[in-house]
């Protein structure tokens, strides 16, 4: 296979609402925090994993694009598993990889870079001026109408950004249209969310400054 170019797409992720990304709390103790977000081991500063917005990219594009309803390729998409048929015609497989035995889709094309702050919002952290918000959340009882099982949430707050670049190989042969599906998949996580909560308000972002190969693009402008 020939490698033809690799495309850099870059810009900031603004975020609208609190974002949540949870790191996970496998020990609680009294009083601590009950959903906590993921942050760098060394630093504790917030980041977005690759993995986050890859993961949700190639959701939200299987969903609407690259499912063929009339044959359920080997059953993963059925039950609400990513496609892992590793043809060469499927366009999921292709940019965001797959484990199939015989995959004749070749090496994974996207390369989705975790996201950290600004430098801006870096040096606030630092200087203690970007503390992290806490929600409180809880269940109505339904008989008495009062709440029941409160429980905390940690958020990145709103007006926050962070610098996020995604490098996307094209290779001999590929469909002309990877580029665009990449494109497309960022607008849907806007008009969607970042990770936990969204149903409940969490993870509204937005895509600035947004570049490929230094070439402003406006996402208003890509058609879904």
């Amino acid at each position: 296979m020939k490698l033809e170019n690799i495309y850099k797409i870059e810009g900031k992720i603004t975020i609208l609402t609190g974002l949540h990304i949870g790191a996970g709390n496998d020990t609680m103790e009294i009083g601590g925090m009950d959903q906590p977000i993921i942050k760098h081991p060394l630093t504790d500063a917030p980041y977005i994993p690759g993995s986050s917005i890859k993961g949700k990219m190639r959701s939200l594009l299987e969903t609407r694009y690259f499912i063929d309803r009339s044959v359920t390729r080997n059953d993963y998409l059925s039950k609400g598993k990513p496609c892992n048929c590793g043809e060469t015609d499927c366009l999921a497989c292709t940019i965001f990889g797959n484990m199939a035995k015989n995959s004749a889709t070749g090496p994974t094309r996207i390369v989705v870079r975790d996201a950290n702050l600004t430098s801006e919002f870096q040096n606030m952290f630092n200087s203690g001026k970007l503390p992290m918000e806490v929600k409180h959340e809880n269940t109505i009882d339904r008989v008495k109408g009062t709440a029941m099982y409160p429980r905390p949430l940690e958020r990145v707050p709103a007006g926050v950004q962070f610098d996020f670049n995604i490098s996307l190989k094209q290779y001999e042969g590929d469909a002309d249209n990877l580029k665009g599906y990449v494109l497309k998949g960022l607008k849907m996580i806007e008009l969607d969310a970042l990770g936990g909560n969204s149903s409940r308000g969490c993870g509204q972002v937005r895509f600035d400054n947004l570049k490929v190969d230094g070439e402003s693009v406006e996402l208003q402008d890509i058609n879904l």
